[in-house]
């Protein structure tokens, strides 16, 4: 996207103190509060999207942009929320990137694996074409393309490391493979990580920011130069020693590759693997979401989580907080390195709560 965009996303007046929040709160220095809210008044005119099937849902461009557009123009972005064009057609493109067939679900987009036999399996190369790379490359052109500065294109969910060898080969199978053909499970994983900085860098040029930045699909995170949500949901049934054989040190690559880096922890039986990720220095952060069935990310049972992770010199980011556990979550953890999603019931709402942690944009 070039230079010539608005100074500000539309509605955001705000944004230059937005974004310095964001990079503050990457640095675990202050308080990123990310609250939206039903709008009072519309900021443009626009027609809600027609009822119509999954494809069409998913992968045409126009449709896409003319849904969100209805969205954005009735949401209010506070403190550092921002209108955020999802790009993603699913968690996993780099996996429908490296071979994956892909089947299109209401909310999601499931993988058909494609390798048989590691033994034979040729080398895992990205290369810039077939039928998924096109279908991205079309939503996020027709994204830009329409943008006028009045919002930002995320990054795909791309994901990465041993999540994608079991999108590849059947999750079942990928774990089987780490006990009986564990050097293959390790070049795999390495490929992959070469295929995701591949396929990020022609992406990211299409999708930087006037400010020399880029926000990403999955979480709503935005920061200066190359940033990602980085994940292994698939740890949660490894042990932390074949984690860090297998998944640490491609992680940590990948990690320092990027310019922002933040772990998405799913789940309470990925709690093992803390240790080893508040042990890999150039991860920023970490996001925490618990599984369903327990309190949201503002509940008090998740308040030392956050503090050992903040004490570990990590970002934290809470999804799920309810509007009126903000408060207290900042009693409890302190505002430095705290990145706090919510929702408010209205924009009045929104901006008391935003004058009471003293945010100091309109």
């Amino acid at each position: 996207m070039g230079n010539e965009r608005a100074a500000t996303p539309a509605g955001k007046p705000d944004w230059p103190e937005a974004r310095r929040a964001w990079e503050e709160w990457w640095r675990r220095k202050g308080l990123a509060l990310y609250v939206t809210a039903p709008r009072e008044t519309p900021l443009f005119a626009s027609n809600p999207p027609e009822p119509t099937d999954l494809r069409t849902r998913w992968l045409d461009p126009d449709h896409r942009v003319r849904s969100f557009l209805h969205t954005a123009a009735r949401t209010f972005y506070g403190g550092v929320a921002f209108p955020m064009f999802d790009s993603h057609i699913g968690p996993g493109s780099l996996g429908l990137f490296l071979g994956c067939g892909g089947e299109l679900a209401e909310t999601t987009v499931w993988y058909d694996p494609v390798i048989t036999d590691p033994e034979h399996c040729p080398v895992l190369v990205f290369r810039p074409e077939g039928y998924w790379w096109e279908r991205h490359l079309a939503i996020v052109e027709e994204a830009v393309g329409r943008s006028e500065g009045r919002y930002l294109v995320s990054m795909p969910d791309l994901i990465e490391n041993l999540d994608t060898l079991a999108q590849l080969r059947g999750a079942q199978q990928a774990l089987y493979d780490m006990a009986d053909h564990p050097d293959w499970v390790e070049r795999a994983i390495w490929e992959i990580n070469d295929a995701f900085k591949e396929s990020y860098e022609l992406l990211w040029e299409r999708v930087r920011d006037a400010w020399g930045g880029s926000c990403w699909s999955a979480f709503q995170i935005w920061g200066s130069g190359k940033v990602a949500k980085v994940q292994c949901d698939i740890c949660c049934v490894i042990s932390p020693a074949d984690f860090r054989r297998f998944v640490q040190p491609a992680l940590t690559d990948q990690c320092a590759w990027l310019d922002r880096s933040m772990f998405h922890l799913d789940g309470t039986q990925a709690l093992p693997q803390l240790d080893n990720l508040l042990s890999i220095e150039p991860l920023d952060a970490i996001e925490w979401t618990p599984q369903a069935g327990l309190p949201g990310g503002g509940s008090p049972e998740w308040y030392d989580l956050y503090r050992r992770i903040l004490a570990a010199g990590k970002s934290v980011q809470a999804i799920g907080v309810a509007f009126d556990e903000v408060l207290p979550l900042l009693d409890a953890a302190g505002p430095d390195g705290m990145l706090i999603m919510t929702q408010a019931p209205s924009e009045q709402a929104a901006r008391e709560l935003l004058d009471k942690v003293g945010w100091n944009g309109n």
